[in-house]
């Protein structure tokens, strides 16, 4: 197995799959990325078991194989190398062989036998989505995930299939993110499924903000997702998800409208005096006034004075403060809505003039 090829060639798919390969493995094989040429066609692979992401570019006089090498070690020694290196790659035996101008390393490596074999995903329904719509979805809602809750089915993100309409939802039992987007799908039953955290993160980072479509296909252990040169393959987190939908607040009948921006800065300057822990926030709302103060247990106070439009009665109620924050920085209108209901219920917060993505924080007693 032989092959040349320029530094920035292989280093983009050597990052995209390098980013699912995990530093401290129980498995060796799994710090290690599979690299295969066939047809003059270089491909990558990574995996942790759960995500697995594959990685290819086109080569030329190159002597086909496969094998397996040190994902990070072969990550550093492409970033170590100058813009413009060229790199010769020999595999012979129990070695990997790389040169590029004075420079010359050794690799250790080990059977593509070893590594696991991709799942096929069969049975698949399949459907086309531009990738900025998968992206905006995600980007609206992954922050809400859970991180290693018992519950499951909560650390992942929950993808809604529905005729001519995709849905994103998360939530750690706290807080929940929803974002609706128009879509081109094949009319069908409504189809549910959560895709791990991990398989999120990764996904966020590969998807681009264009219009280029990327094939979606599922079956009920997989989602597989062609971005043409780069393929992710999640499996599916096996469990259900809790009905978002009774959570959503319904009735609200206290209305505040405040400006975005003006909110989330009052709000953030407060938070530095917050209880590191509880991150509490006491809200006032009162008349065109919101008071916002909090404490900690030095003793230590900060207070905001927020102008808002707001007409209701007067309502105090409490949240954690970085709950607030994270659904304002998902927001992109200039001004938002809270809609309320009284201080033990859950607060609604969107955008003004689009409500296709929506935020619910539940309060907190203080």
């Amino acid at each position: 197995m032989k092959f040349k090829i320029t530094r920035e060639a292989l280093l983009r798919p050597l990052q995209v799959v390098s980013g699912v390969v995990e530093k401290r493995q129980t498995l060796p094989i799994l710090s290690n990325v599979l690299v295969n040429i066939e047809a003059d066609r270089l491909t990558l692979t990574g995996t942790d078991l759960e995500v697995e992401l594959t990685a290819s570019t086109q080569l030329e006089g190159a002597e086909g194989g496969e094998i397996t090498l040190p994902a990070r070690k072969f990550m550093d020694i492409c970033k170590s190398l100058p813009e413009d290196a060229e790199l010769s790659i020999t595999i012979d035996e129990q070695r990997a062989l790389i040169r590029s101008g004075k420079s010359r390393f050794n690799l250790a490596t080990l059977s593509a036998n070893d590594f696991p074999a991709t799942d096929k995903v069969t049975g698949a329904r399949e459907y086309a989505v531009p990738q900025s719509t998968l992206k905006h979805l995600i980007e609206q809602t992954q922050f809400c995930m859970a991180n290693q809750d018992v519950r499951y089915y909560l650390n992942g993100l929950l993808l809604e299939l529905r005729p001519n309409a995709l849905r994103a939802v998360a939530t750690d039992g706290h807080r929940l993110a929803l974002c609706d987007m128009s879509s081109e799908l094949v009319p069908g039953d409504i189809s549910q499924i959560i895709i791990p955290r991990k398989g999120v993160v990764e996904l966020s980072r590969l998807l681009s903000d264009s219009d280029a479509p990327c094939t979606i296909q599922l079956n009920s252990n997989h989602i597989r997702i062609d971005l043409g040169e780069i393929v992710f393959l999640s499996k599916l987190i096996d469990g259900r998800f809790p009905d978002y939908d009774r959570v959503i607040p319904k009735g609200g009948d206290k209305i505040v409208v405040a400006q975005r921006e003006t909110l989330r800065q009052g709000l953030l300057r407060a938070s530095i005096l917050s209880n590191e822990k509880y991150r509490g926030i006491r809200m006032n709302f009162s008349g065109g006034l919101l008071r916002a103060t909090v404490n900690n247990p030095d003793q230590e106070e900060a207070e905001e004075e927020i102008d808002i439009n707001y007409s209701g009665d007067e309502l105090e109620i409490g949240f954690n403060v970085s709950y607030l924050v994270d659904a304002l920085n998902a927001i992109k209108q200039d001004e938002v809505q809270l809609t309320l209901i009284d201080p033990n219920s859950s607060c609604l917060i969107s955008g003004i003039g689009d409500d296709s993505s929506r935020y619910v924080v539940m309060p907190m007693r203080l």
